[in-house]
């Protein structure tokens, strides 16, 4: 049996508000990435926060539940974990 996966994009700040302003200016999927480019903190925002295909377990698990639950090609409420604040794209998953 393969793993599922999924392949999302996200954009990671410090800040819950920065967050939650960050969600509020996307409406489609290239606003996402345009504001990656511009606020993400992580090294995929040179790629519009894109992260690729990866399988289940191989995010911290808040991510992950978040990637797993929310609908497809819309962006996250900000999730908390240890490295800050994700708004998350899931772009696809294969379950």
């Amino acid at each position: 049996m393969v793993a599922a996966s999924a392949w999302a994009s996200h954009i990671l700040v410090t800040s819950k508000s920065e967050a939650v302003q960050i969600k509020d200016k996307v409406e489609k999927l290239k606003d996402f990435q345009k504001l990656a480019r511009k606020k993400s903190t992580c090294p995929s925002s040179q790629k519009g926060g894109d992260l690729g295909w990866f399988s289940k377990g191989q995010m911290v698990r808040e991510f992950e539940q978040a990637v797993w639950t929310i609908p497809v090609a819309t962006v996250s409420e900000p999730v908390k974990t240890q490295f800050g604040y994700h708004l998350i794209w899931v772009h696809e998953r294969d379950e």
